[in-house]
């Protein structure tokens, strides 16, 4: 007997349903290690082994000694990583417009090996550099200091975003330009009041990775900084699983959801323009 076809709607069913199953099993990939982190910090108790998901004696104490203990540094962390974030995502992101802006709309000599040697440093991580970086730092006086480790930042970010950011600006139509300088304004007249303007939904995109990017990295702060008043939240927060604080997974746990909170404020804040900055990267870029 002949084997009858798959019907259309059948194999349309069996598709959403493998679709909603690899959608299911994302979001349990993604969410359950938030889920098991923020119920670990409600654990009143120290051990890893001991937490569990939702405790029975839920407690804020972790919270409350992170904020109001006398052995407590985090505050001091926290600020620190809020001032390098900051500095990080504005300073980047305006160095990373100018550059942009300069390989986009001029011709000058070197700029082609310019857009090669942005391509050729996206290769290599930042690691490999990092004894020459170490060693200039010590050179110029800025080793185990918050000014250093912005300088890396910075420096790191501007490659990959300056080509970002120049594909983008590359679509805006020349003539934006030619009818300014007609009306006789200068160079920087036409960045900050044309081209700025228009560029907010990838420059905004920059400045959230930029801004997101001293929280979540320990490597470069571990290698650059030594003193713990000047610790960012990743490098002191590791304390807090070592043997100097007795393994308190539960105390790192509680420190670690805050890190979400201004990156979620920032997220929100420019949540308008990430959106199609996102969609113009994946277009234009």
């Amino acid at each position: 007997m002949a084997r009858q076809p798959m019907s259309y709607k059948t194999k349309n069913r069996l598709e959403i349903a493998a679709m909603y199953l690899v959608i299911a099993v994302m979001t349990v990939i993604i969410f359950y290690p938030l889920i098991w982190a923020f119920g670990m910090s409600l654990n009143p108790g120290t051990n890893l082994y001991g937490a569990s998901i939702i405790p029975e004696n839920a407690s804020f104490v972790h919270y409350e000694w992170l904020f109001t203990s006398p052995r407590s540094n985090y505050l001091l962390w926290y600020r620190n990583t809020i001032f390098v974030a900051v500095s990080v995502s504005l300073l980047g992101t305006l160095i990373t417009s100018f550059t942009a802006y300069a390989f986009s709309r001029y011709r000058f000599r070197g700029r082609t090996y310019g857009l090669y040697a942005f391509l050729l440093l996206q290769m290599f991580p930042v690691l490999m550099a990092m004894v020459a970086l170490y060693i200039l730092l010590n050179t110029i006086g800025l080793l185990d200091s918050l000014t250093g480790l912005i300088l890396i930042y910075i420096g790191n970010t501007i490659p990959m975003n300056a080509f970002l950011v120049k594909g983008y600006i590359d679509t805006l139509p020349r003539e934006l330009d030619e009818s300014a300088k007609m009306d006789g304004a200068g160079h920087f007249r036409i960045f900050f009041q044309i081209l700025l303007p228009l560029t907010k939904p990838i420059l905004s995109v920059v400045a959230l990775f930029n801004f997101m990017n001293p929280f979540m990295d320990f490597i470069l702060p571990r290698i650059v900084l030594r003193s713990p008043e000047n610790y960012t939240l990743a490098l002191g927060l590791f304390n807090f699983v070592n043997d100097q604080f007795s393994n308190n997974f539960t105390r790192f746990a509680a420190g670690a959801i805050l890190i979400a909170v201004p990156i979620a404020t920032v997220y929100l804040f420019l949540q308008k323009y990430l959106i199609s900055g996102l969609a113009s990267g994946a277009t234009k870029g």
